[in-house]
């Protein structure tokens, strides 16, 4: 396990995280303890803490500066047991039908933090070395293009990376990202993190990831079942 969520409030009732729900603060706060147990229980030392949905009536600037004082002290409180906070931009235009098949993975309708430029600016307020940028390069790519020069800009600042392919979210061989550049870029940048495969395999998950072999990751000779 190499990285998880914080809680996130009530899933059902429409929450996506609650850093940047005024009001709130209290809540989140407190759930960093829950943060603690569990980071430590599962030995990983990454939570990515998410914004939260701010809807069209919100103030949105009073939810910034929730969100900048709630990652100033999420970062403060979890640098002292080990845990660094990163932060991902998520499109908030699509995955309209709530809880439906593509919501988590396309998009989280109204998520506060939408692109790599504004989550920059928001670690440059925060102003703690114990808070990071987690990039998925399939929501950039749908939300921003220039993927390599981002990713170049970013770099010193982002702990975790996310692949998927364009269109579709499936392996990283379909579509129209060129991802061995980048991961030839990431290399000659000195990336250290790691680089999650958040995708929907067309098929099987084992055959599907042909692709990595360039990279160390062997298939087993005998698929499992499927």
């Amino acid at each position: 396990m190499v990285l998880f969520d914080a809680p996130m409030g009530n899933w059902d009732a429409g929450d996506r995280g609650l850093a940047a729900v005024p009001g709130r603060e209290k809540e989140f706060r407190e759930s960093l303890a829950r943060v603690v147990e569990y980071g430590h229980a599962l030995g990983c030392d990454t939570v990515h803490t998410m914004a939260g949905v701010v809807g069209p009536s919100q103030d949105y600037q009073a939810a910034e500066r929730t969100y900048v004082g709630n990652l100033r002290y999420a970062a403060a409180f979890l640098e002292k047991h080990g845990i660094a906070v990163v932060i991902e931009p998520i499109n908030k235009k699509m995955g309209l039908v709530k809880n439906g098949p593509s919501y988590t993975t396309q998009g989280m309708h109204g998520y506060f933090l939408n692109h790599t430029e504004h989550a920059r600016r928001i670690v440059e307020q925060v102003e703690s070395r114990n808070l990071y940028l987690h990039l998925d390069v399939y929501r950039m790519q749908m939300l921003e293009g220039h993927l390599a020069e981002t990713i170049e800009a970013n770099i010193g600042v982002t702990r975790h990376l996310q692949i998927a392919g364009v269109p579709g979210r499936h392996e990283p061989t379909v579509g129209e990202i060129n991802y061995p550049y980048l991961f030839d870029l990431l290399d000659s940048l000195g990336y250290q993190g790691w680089i999650g495969c958040e995708y929907r395999p067309r098929g099987n998950t084992w055959e599907g990831l042909g692709w990595a072999a360039r990279y160390g990751i062997r298939i087993p000779e005998v698929l499992p079942a499927r």
